[in-house]
This record gives C-alpha cells, structure tokens and sequence, in this order.
C-alpha cells in the first residue's frame, strides 16, 4: 500500500482556492515550468535530469541480440521503470503499482510507438542479430510531473548515446571497444516530448508542470506529446471532467513552444557535452604527443 500522507482537507482548499485566483504554493504562474537542468555523466547514454525537486537518471546501453520472428529486419527498443522508496516513500521496492503501469505505458506511447528511434537501423543480420537499446529510468527524487521529466532524460539519453561500432564477415559479428573505434550514434528519427497539464474546478483551470501536491489535489491529467514539427504523437486524458476542444486545441499550440523550448535546452546540453569531450581529447593527444617526444 502507498505509505504517502494524503492531503489534508484544509491544504486541498487551499490549493483549490489560489489556483482559482492564478496562485500556485511555488509562486509560479499556471503555465510555467519549474527550472530544468540536463547534464550528461562520462558514460554515452547517461543522463540526469532535474525538474524542480524531481530528479531522476536515465542509462542508455545497447546489446547485439537475435531479432523478433516477426520482425525479422528490426531491432529492438525497450523502456524500463522502476519505482523504489529512494523516489518516494509511498513506493514500495520490488512492487509494480498502477502509477508506474501508467507512465510506462505513456511513455512507450511517447516515444516507443512514435518511432522515435529508427529500429530498422539496428538490424545487423537479418533474422541472425541484431541491436537491443535500452533506456533504464531511475527516479532519484519525486515531486511531480514524472513523465515528462522521464520523457526528457530519455529523448536526451538517445541523443546522447553511442553504440559500440561493429564489423560484420562471413556471417560473424565483432563488436569493437570505445577503445578499438570510435562509437556510432543511434538514427533518431524525430524528437517527441511530453507535456502534462492537471485539471482542476471541473477542467476549467489547467495547470502545467504539476508538484506531487497538486497532482494530489488534481481530477486528473492532460497529457500532450509532440516533435518540433508540430506532429501529434499521443494525447491522453485520464480521470476528472471533461475539457472543451477548444481548450485541448490551445494547450496543443502552447505545448508545441514548450516542446520546441526543451528540445532546444536538450540541444545545448548536448553541444555543451561534445565540446567537453573535443577538450579532454585534445588535451589527452597533447599528452600522448609530449610522452613521445620526452
């Protein structure tokens, strides 16, 4: 059972009553986004992420593996979730409950089914091998919003990760060091995200980027998932009243800026780690040059 303390008569209240008045307990408007961070560690595919107070980690690794039977000339790409009490108190270790079924299953919506990585590239042999990538999402600290921050750590950790390179003769796969050859980028085709509003007064106020507090005292969610084009990946609605179509279409344009804001966020991140890595290399060939000449 969740050992999480539900909120109290009085703090439900109040929460209900700023939110009416455009207050929220942070001080942010209902459209704005906690501070977010995206750092990468020395390892390709490892990312961390902060939002707000919810952090979590992201590994990316890559397996040489046999193909589907009925997918033959496919790679394959798998998310894995777990929720321990490390994030929450409420979450038991070991023990799948019905949020972490949740987020799984949107985020694989989000990025799996949208073909955000391009599984035909990874086909080595055909029906023989091929390359299993998996992203692990360990959740550090929660305070809400836990799909899209793990829906940035994961587009950030595809970005960011390099297979080993491979060498293919006579039917017989080598795969080569970080070492032996520098590593290959995976082929991402598009770069959905996730933005998740919680509905409040019969879904008449809607707020982004929710703490786990309002997430308590939300009906229920409304989750957008789109790519910098503008294309619609998946649109959730779960619990709680109905939300005009009007209201879905305007939260779908603001949602694209935000998508789009992100990815660009993401992008620096990404730039910012590759010139890290052409310094250490540079300084690194420095080295080795000065040793030979000593």
């Amino acid at each position: 059972m969740s050992k999480e303390t539900p909120l109290s008569v009085a703090e439900r209240e109040f929460i209900l009553e700023a939110l009416l008045q455009n207050i929220r307990l942070d001080g942010r408007d209902v459209d704005t986004f906690r501070p977010l961070s995206v750092t990468f560690g020395e390892e390709y595919g490892h990312v961390r992420v902060k939002l707000g107070q919810t952090s979590l980690v992201v590994r990316i690794s890559a397996e040489v593996t046999k193909p589907r039977d009925d997918r033959q000339s496919d790679g394959t790409f798998s998310i894995a979730m777990e929720l321990t009490s490390m994030g929450s108190p409420a979450w038991e270790n070991l023990r799948q409950n019905e949020f972490e079924t949740y987020v799984s299953r949107v985020l694989d919506r989000v990025i799996r089914h949208s073909n955000a990585l391009d599984t035909e590239s990874l086909c080595i042999l055909k029906g023989k091998s091929a390359w299993n990538i998996r992203a692990d999402v360990h959740v550090i600290d929660f305070d809400g919003n836990l799909i899209d921050t793990a829906c940035i750590g994961i587009m950030a950790g595809l970005q960011h990760f390099r297979r080993p390179d491979i060498e293919v003769k006579e039917g017989q796969v080598t795969v080569f060091g970080v070492d032996e050859r520098v590593p290959v980028p995976l082929n991402i085709t598009h770069r959905p995200l996730s933005i998740t509003f919680q509905s409040f007064h019969e879904g008449k106020v809607l707020v982004l980027d929710a703490t786990r507090k309002e997430e308590q005292a939300s009906e229920g969610d409304l989750i957008i998932a789109l790519n910098n084009s503008g294309e619609t990946c998946a649109v959730y609605k779960s619990a709680g009243s109905p939300v005009s179509a009007i209201e879905v279409v305007k939260k779908t344009h603001f949602a694209l800026r935000k998508v789009q804001e992100i990815n660009g966020i993401i992008n620096k991140a990404l730039e910012s780690d590759l010139a890290r890595r052409a310094k250490v290399n540079r300084a690194a060939e420095a080295n080795a040059e000065n040793d030979r000449e000593g």
